[in-house]
């Protein structure tokens, strides 16, 4: 990374991400379904290219016996640098829970699990259907995976509260006063855990995509993914509202995840206008959502929230 590019991503990082690498990496379609590496060459109907920024350590919280996270140079994603995981992390955690300390262990009103974690990752009683997923656990595991000594007393069969009332009860006890200490001194680890599933899933994205609609799929993720903060949009999206894998989730059929967004999403080309056009089929999904959900949810109450967060994606960033 360039330094005039460290200096003014630092100078600008409670906006967002930018992408500041010439060099990139490409992803081709298989006809068997792997994804292959390709030479950034030729049209981006077949091929997936991306900014790839020069891969710096992410482990510096003293108080964690941390091991340096490996370096990826394989066909998902690139590595961002430190400060970009910086810059992501704070967006998503302003995103989640508005910056604040005391939302680190949370439960938001209407809905059956608790949030932790910058990314209000998703921790289900035991027991419980984890209809949306249990990603809570997940990042325990990840954690302990790099070395990380999380806190001892943490089940692992599931959430101890099972309403927010008795979560709010537990609020100030010496256990959860832990957590959130614990929470907040491994925020850059847990954005680094939301960066990995989205890496994960980028090949998925395209091999999940039904053949008429992966060139329109591969464009729209090359015009994301070049553009300057395009990448916050991609990883922020996919820990906000999943990856969309799955054809028969989401309600009457439809699901909202990211892959929803760029099949939705207008034909476009890297630049401040494909931010803008992932921004609003990204809205088009999730007011999809609401229509198809049952009514007594009552989850119109949530699109203005999500329009606030959906619209730090249009940000071009030099």
């Amino acid at each position: 990374m360039k330094a005039k590019a460290v200096m003014a991503l630092a100078a600008i990082a409670s906006i967002g991400l930018s992408a500041c690498s010439p060099s990139s990496q490409a992803i081709r379609s298989s006809g068997n379904g792997a994804m292959s590496q390709g030479n950034g060459v030729g049209s981006t109907q077949n091929t997936f290219t991306m900014n790839n920024p020069a891969a710096q350590s992410t482990s510096y919280y003293s108080s964690q016996n941390l091991q340096r996270p490996r370096q990826y140079t394989g066909n998902d994603m690139p590595e961002l640098s430190s400060v970009e995981l910086q810059v992501i992390g704070d967006q998503i955690f302003k995103n989640e829970g508005g910056g604040d300390i005391s939302k680190l262990v949370h439960w938001n009103d209407g809905e059956d699990f608790a949030s932790m974690g910058i990314g209000h990752f998703t921790w289900y009683p035991a027991g419980r259907n984890a209809r949306f997923g249990s990603t809570f656990p997940e990042l325990l595991s990840y954690m302990q995976s790099r070395g990380v000594q999380v806190p001892a007393w943490l089940p692992r069969e599931g959430s101890p509260w099972r309403s927010k009332g008795e979560l709010m009860q537990a609020k100030n006890t010496p256990q959860v006063q832990e957590l959130q200490h614990f929470l907040y001194q491994t925020r850059l680890l847990q954005v680094q855990f939301i960066v990995d599933r989205t890496r994960r899933a980028m090949p998925k994205l395209v091999n999940n995509t039904p053949d008429q609609l992966r060139p329109h799929v591969i464009n729209n993720l090359n015009a994301v993914a070049n553009t300057p903060g395009g990448w916050y949009a991609l990883i922020d999206y996919t820990n906000f509202k999943g990856e969309g894998l799955s054809r028969s989730g989401g309600y009457n059929g439809q699901n909202w995840g990211l892959l929803q967004v760029l099949e939705d999403m207008r034909p476009s080309r890297p630049g401040e206008q494909a931010l803008h056009e992932f921004a609003d089929a990204a809205m088009r999904v999730l007011e999809r959502r609401v229509r198809n959900s049952p009514p007594a949810n009552n989850e119109r109450r949530w699109l203005a929230g999500w329009s606030s967060r959906v619209n730090t994606y249009r940000r071009l960033l030099v």
